[in-house]
């Protein structure tokens, strides 16, 4: 029999981790690295689980073998060449059949595996833990500042100089914004998929080392911070960043600029047309009609981003940063807050 293992994100790094849920369950969410060597397709899961209903569970597993043992080989073979020497880990829903089945194979023949106790169950709930009290490896940086600031290429930066660094927005495939979602798509993104993101992210962070973090709202396009992590950030430090009109103007026109976004500049500055008024409205659209990318951008940060972000602060920021030079805003935000490392 197969050894069976509790989780512990350390596996994540040792071991071959393999999926034996379905393709459907497996785009939902998997563990981080994880492969995908489905015992049951989609369509067998369903019938299994009907027979296994209407007729009992002794006829259901006489049917999954009768599905699935052709392809034992197979399986074998596949997870076999991704370990490389590896040990594996296998999992399923709630650690059953379907990994029990892969494990004893692998086992029989002579590889090194275990099944994880509780299966993606288990670390789901270890992922919900994480956040419900969340507590940074490090002192969180959190950047606040209009839109078109250049807060995320800030980020890019310090990355760059080998800082610890969350991409919140990168990892929720949304900007944040109106327009956020240009060159994106959170289609296939679900609310699961984008915590255990967040919780890799943190889990690979070196300890003690200040967190640069990006201040979001909430909610991030249709994903939402997980646990009390939006109030964790609240209460960190923060860093107000500013840069000129004209320099944000310059940045959202290189950044959304581009004639491949225009039919979807368009459905965006629809969905904000009650909010810009009939008058204002027209006079944006008409601009984007003409493709006037500075006064179109220009109307967009002073009737729309600027009224309806950070109109009201009800909080302190514990440093002011200017964006105009990236390099030199990075040097001059590492050098204060070097103090914070713990």
């Amino acid at each position: 029999m197969p050894e069976t293992v509790i989780f512990t994100p350390e596996l994540l790094d040792s071991h071959c981790i393999v999926d034996a849920r379905t393709p459907l369950e497996f785009a939902e969410d998997h563990l981080p690295g994880a492969i995908n060597v489905p015992l049951l397709t989609n369509e067998e899961r369903v019938e299994i689980g009907t027979l296994y209903k209407q007729q009992g569970p002794h006829l259901a597993r006489i049917r999954g073998l009768e599905l699935t043992a052709p392809r034992f080989p197979a399986i074998v073979a596949e997870i076999a060449a991704a370990a490389a020497g590896r040990p594996i880990l296998v999992y399923c829903w709630r650690g059953g059949l379907r990994s029990k089945t892969i494990a004893t194979m692998l086992d029989l023949t002579g590889y090194r595996v275990q099944q994880l106790i509780g299966g993606y169950k288990a670390f789901r709930n270890c992922v919900s833990a994480r956040f419900e009290t969340f507590c940074p490896p490090g002192p969180l940086v959190v950047l606040h500042g209009m839109t078109g600031i250049g807060k995320t290429t800030l980020l890019n930066r310090l990355q760059q100089r080998g800082e610890a660094i969350i991409d919140l927005e990168g990892l929720a495939e949304h900007r944040g914004s109106a327009f956020g979602s240009l060159g994106l798509s959170q289609d296939k993104l679900t609310q699961k998929r984008f915590e255990t993101l967040v919780w890799d992210a943190f889990r690979k962070l070196p300890p003690g080392r200040p967190i640069f973090i990006e201040g979001e709202s909430r909610r991030i396009g249709r994903m939402t911070l997980p646990g009390n992590l939006y109030d964790v950030m609240a209460e960190s430090f923060k860093v107000w960043c500013t840069a000129s009109i004209e320099t944000r103007v310059a940045r959202l026109t290189e950044e959304y600029g581009l004639k491949i976004y225009e039919d979807g500049l368009r459905e965006a500055l629809e969905r904000i047309k009650k909010r810009l008024g009939g008058v204002k409205y027209a006079e944006i659209a008409g601009y984007l009609e003409r493709w006037e990318m500075e006064p179109f951008m220009t109307e967009l940060i002073v009737s729309y981003y600027d009224q309806l972000y950070y109109k009201v602060r009800e909080w302190q920021e514990d440093m002011t940063l200017s964006l105009e030079d990236f390099d030199a805003a990075a040097e001059e935000l590492v050098n204060r807050v070097s103090l914070l490392e713990h």
